[in-house]
């Protein structure tokens, strides 16, 4: 379950700036919807229904490939927003990309002519591009990743931001990596007969962190 929504103007405080008339547009137009865990709320090539507030919970956006692989992008959380929903409304396009609830979400969608217009007022267009700009370099530090480190690189780094003991399948941690488990389990085996991890069901616990760094850091 998620945590209870807290209030739209605590967690956008870019709101509080805008004219009262637009305040009031908003609160009079925008749509409360409860989304439970694991729903898709939008998909590739579907046409963008609005702009989405997280009030509460969490959005996994993710590109897919034909062949069912899945690379995650980033994740929206309360208090920020979907650069590819703000994408689509800016260019009238459908959506290039998957969002799925990853816990029981709470969102305030803002139809788009509303979206358009409150564009029209400075601190909004200022808070959305600045989104887009913060979005942009951690999609950039993804394309890196993604291209230049090898996987077991990733996969040690990614354990090494968990804990010492990760609770966790072989399957989400392909997920969050973009790969497929078999190469995931592999590379854990591999792991664990060097003494780096210890396995168990649904758990990864590190043994020796140390290890982990070095192959993390190439």
């Amino acid at each position: 379950m998620s945590a209870p929504a807290a209030p739209l103007s605590a967690l956008y405080p870019v709101l509080s700036q805008l004219p009262a008339a637009a305040r009031e547009r908003l609160q009079a137009r925008a749509r409360r919807v409860q989304v439970p865990a694991g729903t898709s709320v939008f998909d590739e090539r579907q046409a963008c229904q609005g702009f989405p507030f997280v009030l509460a919970g969490s959005i996994r956006v993710v590109k897919s490939a034909p062949n069912g692989r899945e690379l995650p992008l980033y994740r929206v959380t309360p208090g920020e927003t979907c650069i590819i929903s703000s994408a689509c409304l800016l260019g009238h396009t459908p959506y290039n990309a998957r969002g799925v609830t990853e816990t029981d979400t709470t969102l305030l969608l803002v139809p788009n002519a509303d979206f358009q217009a409150l564009l029209g007022e400075a601190a909004f267009r200022d808070f959305i591009f600045q989104l887009f700009s913060e979005r942009i370099a951690d999609l950039m530090q993804l394309i890196e990743e993604v291209a230049f480190r090898k996987l077991d690189q990733r996969l040690a780094a990614l354990l090494l931001g968990k804990g010492r003991s990760v609770h966790t399948t072989h399957q989400q941690l392909a997920d969050e990596l973009g790969s497929v488990r078999e190469i995931v389990s592999r590379l854990l085996k591999g792991f664990a007969e060097q003494g780096l991890v210890a396995l168990a069901r649904e758990q990864v616990d590190i043994v020796d962190p140390a290890g982990l760094r070095r192959i993390a850091g190439g």
